[in-house]
């Protein structure tokens, strides 16, 4: 593989441009029958069926990811094959990847607004339907959107101390923010236990769990990405001037924080009234 020099910007005699031809992967095709497993199965699961086949998926995903991953890692650590321009395509590619998420969840808030702004449509007129005990969005979720807030704090934190040399708080702050994310996640998971409503019950419990249960879900992801740039962290594979890596984690985790905060509002708060 052509190596590029990326400390030094420059490219190595013999080689005329300073883009990452990267070698032949199997992880596109994988990913694609895994994700596609992953989104059958969980179809088949919420109509009775498919559990197997959702958990079939979901090791898939996460296979393809830790593999994906460990070949990103080789080519930019051992390789040195990230050049500034390499790295201006990614920082693209995690910007438009970040955009598809956000219309991802906006399909979500569209069937929300759709039903609680002209509710006549479906539910005769009574928006949050009557049958139907919400969730009081100053108990639990309050507490989620402080804990979620503090770990975009922490993340900041945690950068800034990358970007001065400070490894060892960039470490601490990194820790908290992973500790924080799966707290977030034991409390939704407490939420959803004791919710006095399935996901069948109608258009509101509908929207409601596919919206906080997809951003749960991205939390999760997001945790797992964090834990990775802690242990490079932690290992040294970042420096101030190149950390890549940790810029994408917080730029996704700072995603979610974003949407949970429309989450609370619209579904949560007023939503819920």
């Amino acid at each position: 593989m052509a190596e590029i020099h990326a400390d030094q910007g420059t490219v190595p005699e013999g080689i005329r441009q300073p883009y990452h031809l990267v070698e032949p992967s199997p992880w596109p095709l994988l990913g694609a029958f895994a994700a596609g497993t992953l989104a059958i199965g969980t179809v088949l699961y919420m109509h009775n069926s498919g559990a197997w086949l959702m958990i079939l998926g979901m090791i898939g995903v996460l296979t393809v990811m830790a593999g994906w991953w460990r070949d990103v890692l080789h080519e930019a650590v051992v390789e040195k094959a990230h050049s500034p321009i390499v790295k201006i395509g990614l920082r693209y590619g995690m910007a438009l990847f970040i955009a598809s998420e956000v219309m991802f969840f906006v399909a979500f808030f569209w069937a929300f607004f759709n039903a609680s702004l002209f509710p006549a449509a479906v539910l005769e007129g009574n928006w949050p339907p009557a049958n139907i005990q919400t969730i009081d969005a100053f108990e639990m979720p309050l507490m989620m959107t402080l804990t979620l807030l503090l770990s975009g704090v922490t993340v900041t934190w945690a950068h800034h101390a990358l970007i001065e040399g400070d490894q060892r708080t960039a470490v601490n702050g990194l820790v908290l923010t992973v500790l924080l994310g799966i707290l977030f996640t034991g409390f939704q998971a407490y939420e959803y236990a004791h919710a006095h409503f399935g996901f069948k019950e109608g258009i509101y419990p509908s929207t409601f769990y596919m919206a906080t249960g997809f951003h749960g879900f991205h939390v999760i992801i997001g945790t797992i990405f964090l834990i990775v740039v802690l242990w490079r962290t932690w290992r040294g594979d970042f420096r101030p001037e190149s950390h890549f890596g940790f810029e994408a984690a917080a730029w996704y985790w700072h995603f979610v924080d974003v949407v949970w905060l429309f989450l609370f509002t619209s579904i949560y708060w007023w939503g819920s009234n």
